[in-house]
């Protein structure tokens, strides 16, 4: 005879277990810090460095495993890590790769805080980080220093738009051993798959397309080795980068209608763009799919879509203060970073302090097309220009 549990007990150890057989498809949410084992024997057979098992929550639980799972299936990878942000996702890779004394090549239109990190990282570490042209494709080899240990790409910039030649800097990477990362996160997975052009890493930030919902942070880091998988893991373990489940579940919700949802963002931005192209106030539209947008040839041979964001330049008749107004007076257009929601976004960059050599001397803004009729969004923006440049 089994001996009764008190009230206090028994809301801690109850017995009830609930009846088998349930079955949906949304992935259940498992939420632990603790992970019970069933004995010492079985604590001490696991590690949390394989993914055939669990030990302790921010290592995983079913629902995170499942969406690495599914991420390493869109971009054809081996292995897949969570962070708590895309940024968390690039300092893995930088703080789990490089020591002191080690160099690393960033494109001069880098996500400007992997830029900030790497200014970080030379300043306090002693790790070089340099800049190079994105536009050099296999003139890298000519930076490359022996002590260069990774090379950083994007593609395309994420607010200049150029698209690199990825397999020309890949193939000079690896002819001297450097590794290559790559950031992804424009194309989501869905339209350049990166590891078949030569990149030993994908980082993504789920945040966007993966998310859809403009409500959740979280990044992604992906390859196909084992032992580089391992290292970056040990990075991952070492930092403590875990994410909350509930964010987890989210993406995972998302993930089957993102190719859709990624669609019709490329549709009406390339909708939006054309428009522009045509437009008095506007002097260049830097859009890949667009054969004057820097890079366009790379993105016609390595790139099936385009997704929602691009720049434009406006002509250098317009001051800063007239393309301000521009935004401030768009209203299906908000003001805010970050891409791949349903909402539509527009931000003013000034370009002179983020690149060297910027050619353009017209004001820069990026657009972000979200998931509202074109149509709408063209007059949004035919009434903002009638505001502000009248």
């Amino acid at each position: 005879m089994s001996q009764q549990k008190s009230l206090q007990t028994l809301l801690s150890h109850s017995d009830y277990t609930a009846p088998e057989g349930f079955d949906a498809f949304p992935v259940p949410i498992h939420h632990a810090s603790t992970v019970v084992f069933k004995d010492v024997a079985a604590m001490r057979s696991r590690s949390w460095q394989h993914k055939n098992s669990y030990t302790y929550g921010l290592h995983g639980t079913p629902t995170s495993f499942t969406l690495e799972a599914r991420l390493a299936e869109i971009e054809q990878a081996r292995h897949c890590l969570l962070a708590p942000s895309g940024l968390a996702a690039i300092a893995l890779v930088n703080l789990g790769l490089l020591k002191t004394g080690d160099d690393v090549l960033l494109p001069d239109n880098v996500y400007g805080p992997n830029r900030e990190m790497a200014l970080w990282l030379a300043q306090d570490h002693g790790i070089s980080a340099r800049l190079y042209d994105p536009m050099t494709g296999a003139g890298i080899a000519a930076l490359i220093q022996p002590n260069t240990r990774l090379l950083w790409t994007e593609a395309p910039g994420s607010v200049s738009m150029e698209v690199p030649d990825i397999p020309a800097l890949c193939a000079a990477a690896h002819a001297r051993d450097v590794l290559v990362a790559i950031d992804n996160t424009w194309s989501a997975g869905l339209a350049f798959p990166a590891f078949d052009h030569g990149a030993d890493i994908v980082m993504q930030a789920l945040t966007k397309y993966q998310s859809g919902g403009a409500d959740v942070l979280m990044g992604a880091l992906l390859t196909r080795d084992d032992a580089l998988s391992q290292k970056l893991g040990l990075a991952h373990m070492r930092l403590g980068m875990g994410v909350g489940m509930d964010d987890v579940y989210l993406i995972l919700r998302s993930l089957p209608s993102m190719p859709l949802r990624f669609h019709a963002h490329d549709m009406s931005a390339r909708h939006l763009a054309t428009w522009l192209k045509a437009r008095p106030e506007i002097t260049t539209v830097l859009h890949p799919a667009l054969e004057d947008c820097p890079g366009h040839a790379n993105w016609k041979r390595d790139f099936t879509g385009a997704g929602g964001l691009f720049s434009v330049i406006f002509d250098a008749r317009f001051s800063e203060d007239q393309t301000d107004r521009f935004v401030d007076s768009l209203q299906l257009f908000k003001i805010g970073f970050s891409w791949g929601g349903s909402n539509s976004l527009c931000v003013p960059y000034r370009m002179a302090t983020m690149r060297h050599d910027w050619p353009h001397t017209g004001q820069l803004v990026r657009f972000n097309v979200g998931l509202e009729n074109p149509l709408d969004l063209i007059a949004d923006i035919e009434r903002a220009m009638a505001i502000a440049f009248s």
